[in-house]
């Protein structure tokens, strides 16, 4: 569908304001991946939905950035059924390997411990976000409206008034319930007075692409060093992600360096498992954070993903996390909607708040834990996490433990990742 033909659908709502009040059951500002996850997930739900995205779909799915994707999002992917077309442009991981610095004891995952073909996947942003926006516009109920602007919200007692800008004109529609998939920086969240609580690390993430020599054998690697976690994430082609996180003036020190010298340094940390080292394309350097938003939700609306909790990227948690929300959402509001319920009441987000703010809470202070507890060489702190690594080698219940809690199959399973 063009977006000329988007725009013509939206400014034509399939039932007049003056006769229900609004145009739209559910508005999602922000077409990111986590916000084309709830639209996918409301497909055949009965509900009008109404996705907003400020950028244009080329610039959104130009993103260089990748991801681990936890067993629990792929079940997720599946069951809205697209994950049959992102899975060609996926790698599998079927081993981690977890290291202390030089310490010699690694302990190592394997399909073997869960019984799985593999422990998860990695996946480039576009390998995701375009089969999104591809299902997404074949949703009879789905207006996807890009790019947009959202410029003003107004809360009242039975709906939402939304002024959006866009083609350089100003619209206003109403809806029941306002979801927020807008970013870290939330707009939405900002203008709605929610507040947040956590704080900036003293790290920095440099990330990149390299090809390396020898093949990646659809291995992750995550060994902690002092400075901070340094993971290696495989990708197709025989690529990999690096994710570094060092001090802030460190991290700037090193993506300042040439390519030459830059590789030498990245040798170091790799280690020659792999031979030689290609960089493939230009590497960026990001401050880490740890923010989880006071409340999920107020009467009509609700935050997801960024908008909601940021984490440390240790253990690739972050964007597993907003996947997860859009699930939870999706079956609460939709459970509501065959109810005959308003979907925007707080009584009902209340129950999607109740569902992800502890589970993503316990992953934020586990990740900011490993963090800390490895991003040290304070002599007790290390002994204390080298035992840990001792034991995990030793306790198969332990270790088992520990996968299903960093690939998603600790906590509550959405609905749509069993069907």
């Amino acid at each position: 569908m063009a977006l000329a033909e988007l725009n013509q659908t939206f400014y034509s709502p399939q039932t007049p304001s003056d006769k229900r009040g609004y145009e739209y059951d559910l508005v999602i500002v922000g077409g990111g991946i986590v916000g084309l996850t709830l639209a996918s997930a409301l497909k055949d739900s009965g509900l009008s939905v109404l996705l907003i995205e400020a950028k244009v779909a080329s610039a959104a799915v130009a993103k260089g950035q990748a991801y681990a994707v936890h067993m629990l999002s792929s079940l997720i992917y599946q069951g809205i059924g697209v994950w049959d077309k992102m899975l060609p442009q996926i790698a599998k991981y079927c081993r981690v390997r977890l290291s202390d610095a030089d310490y010699p004891g690694v302990v190592e995952f394997v399909t073997d411990d869960i019984g799985t073909p593999e422990l998860g996947y990695v996946a480039e942003h576009q390998a995701i976000l375009e089969p999104l926006q591809e299902f997404v516009r074949d949703c009879t109920n789905v207006t996807y409206l890009c790019p947009a602007e959202v410029v003003n919200t107004q809360y009242q007692q039975d709906a939402v008034a939304i002024d959006i800008k866009v083609a350089g004109e100003l619209r206003t529609i109403k809806s029941k319930l306002l979801v927020a998939a807008d970013g870290s920086r939330s707009p939405i969240r900002q203008a709605a007075g929610i507040t947040t609580s956590g704080w900036k690390y003293w790290q920095s993430c440099i990330v990149a692409f390299v090809k390396p020599e020898k093949p990646h054998n659809n291995t992750a690697y995550e060994r902690f060093w002092s400075s901070g976690p340094f993971a290696i994430l495989p990708l197709p082609g025989n690529r990999c992600r690096i994710v570094w996180t060092a001090p802030h003036e460190e991290a700037k020190a090193l993506c300042a360096l040439d390519d030459e010298q830059f590789l030498r340094e990245l040798s170091r940390r790799y280690g020659n498992q792999m031979g030689k080292l290609e960089l493939l394309g230009d590497r960026f350097v990001f401050q880490v954070q740890l923010m989880q938003s006071d409340r999920y939700v107020l009467p009509r609306l609700a935050l997801i993903g960024d908008a909601a909790h940021n984490c440390h990227p240790v253990g690739g948690q972050g964007l597993n996390l907003g996947i997860r929300d859009a699930a939870a959402l999706a079956q609460v509001i939709q459970a509501a909607h065959k109810a005959g319920k308003d979907i925007g009441e707080i009584q009902i987000l209340k129950r999607y708040e109740r569902w992800r703010k502890l589970e993503n809470l316990t992953i934020l202070g586990f990740t900011d834990l490993l963090d800390r507890m490895f991003s040290n060489n304070f002599l007790p702190v290390v002994l204390v996490r080298r035992l840990g690594l001792w034991l995990l080698q030793r306790v198969p219940m332990l270790k088992v433990f520990m996968l299903k809690l960093m690939i998603g199959l600790k906590g509550r399973t959405p609905e749509l990742a069993k069907r």
